[in-house]
């Protein structure tokens, strides 16, 4: 059961019901029990129909509903109550109670129209900052106790005001503006966060979102043709960077190409290299057979020299040269005619005289 439920029936006094008349009748009794039942009815659904359509928590009501993502919050007499009330149906003392819907979830405060002044004195203004924060449940009495319902304006909106403007004091334009700007988000959700841990711990900081602030229009334009320039700048770098890797890519395809074709020259010269050295090894081995057959061919003919020479020395015996001697006058015949006979004959005759002599002496006299 409802706790306020419970106080209600603590507090409110039980009352007997009525004791019929004595001398009432029976059509009477039953008439007076439907009454309450339709009484009953009839206010339950004005109270649900009027907690669905007031907007003032502090209606007559006696239902009321709390929506999902949120608790419900009382406060009676104007003190707040610790009960924490889920989503749905619940019931409250008409008048005495008065209770608040607080959100629970992700919700988005939007902080508008900041005005700040640099370091040096620029006025500019942040038309908007978003800042997305929760409460956490479990610290909705703490954080209601201590800053009311409205707790996101002291710790979320008069914050965001007081850390733009520090922020804005000690930088200039140029870094609000340009060099720093990615880096207040970071530095406004560090700054509530902080603050939110040690005075608020219920209040969770997730993000914040800064927009671009407003500034004088002089100054607006001087940047635009800054950021024009900057922009020209940056895109004759990038053509030169075109056409460097262009360059690059050229001279790649260059070295690739004389690379290949050097590899190709290796090859080729390579292949008549070997095709040399083939031709040297076969010629070589042709000179090596000429070699061996000239070398045959001598040996042989040396030898049949030899077998010659010794064939003839045993040929050459008196019997044999008597013999060709005979012969070589037989085929010669000459006829002389004169006193003398010429000596020839009988000098060959002689010759072979001596040589058969000399074959028949011993080797050693003969020498």
């Amino acid at each position: 059961m409802d706790p306020l439920l419970q106080q209600q029936q603590q507090q409110t006094p039980q009352q007997r019901p009525p004791q019929p008349p004595a001398g009432g009748s029976a059509g009477g009794g039953g008439l007076s029990g439907i009454l309450p039942l339709l009484f009953f009815i009839v206010a339950a659904f004005t109270a649900v129909v009027l907690s669905s359509m007031s907007t003032n928590k502090t209606s007559l009501t006696i239902l009321h509903q709390v929506p999902e993502g949120h608790v419900g919050v009382y406060w009676r007499g104007g003190a707040l109550l610790k009960t924490i009330t889920d989503p749905g149906f619940h019931w409250k003392l008409p008048i005495i109670t008065h209770y608040e819907p607080i959100q629970v979830t992700l919700q988005t405060d939007q902080v508008r129209n900041i005005p700040c002044g640099t370091k040096g004195g620029v006025m500019i203004n942040f038309n908007r900052i978003e800042v997305v924060n929760r409460l956490n449940k479990d610290a909705v009495y703490d954080t209601l106790l201590n800053y009311g319902v409205h707790y996101d304006k002291t710790w979320i909106y008069d914050k965001i005001h007081h850390e733009i403007n520090q922020f804005c004091s000690s930088h200039a334009l140029q870094q609000v503006y340009i060099d720093m700007f990615d880096q207040i988000d970071e530095r406004m959700k560090d700054a509530l966060q902080g603050d939110c841990t040690r005075y608020a711990p219920g209040v969770e900081i997730i993000s914040v979102r800064v927009t671009k602030p407003t500034i004088p229009e002089s100054i607006r334009h001087n940047y635009e043709q800054m950021e024009e320039e900057r922009t020209k700048a940056l895109i004759a770098i990038e053509k030169q960077k075109v056409a460097e890797k262009e360059a690059e890519t050229q001279k790649k395809i260059a070295i690739s190409e004389a690379e290949k074709n050097s590899f190709v020259s290796k090859i080729i010269m390579e292949q008549k290299l070997m095709e040399k050295e083939s031709a040297r090894s076969q010629q070589q081995i042709d000179n090596e057979m000429n070699l061996a057959r000239e070398k045959s061919m001598a040996d042989a003919y040396y030898y049949r020299l030899v077998k010659e020479a010794e064939a003839n020395t045993l040929k050459l015996t008196p019997q044999y040269l008597e013999l060709r001697f005979i012969e070589a006058i037989a085929n010669n015949t000459k006829m002389y005619f004169g006193d003398k006979i010429p000596n020839m004959v009988f000098d060959q005759k002689l010759l072979g005289n001596f040589l058969e002599s000399v074959a028949k002496m011993p080797r050693k006299e003969a020498f």
